[in-house]
């Protein structure tokens, strides 16, 4: 079982995002939710650091530090990669697109 919070697009009570990073988004193919996606967070050498699994909405969180970021979304449907970059605390958006 994943340790991870339940990846919806609320955060968590008790999140401060004038302390932590937070990167979030949505899995979509075609411009629909892609639910049950497995989510990668790949460090700046591209080493594996986290996975989580997309809400039944698409939806994914991660908690991470400023720095740089790939996520990589592996679905049912195909996959996709994207950069992000966030240089300091907050929440960071950015979605997945897989084909």
């Amino acid at each position: 079982m994943c340790g991870a919070p339940a990846q919806t697009p609320d955060l968590p009570a008790g999140t401060n995002l004038d302390k932590e990073t937070v990167i979030a988004g949505r899995v979509t193919a075609g411009g629909e939710p892609v639910g049950g996606a497995f989510v990668r967070l790949l460090d700046d050498t591209g080493e594996f650091t986290a996975e989580v699994v997309a809400s039944a909405t698409g939806d994914f969180r991660f908690f991470a530090a400023p720095g740089e970021w790939t996520l990589r979304a592996l679905s049912r449907v195909g996959t996709g990669t994207v950069s992000v970059n966030p240089q300091a605390p907050g929440l960071h958006a950015v979605d997945v697109v897989v084909a």
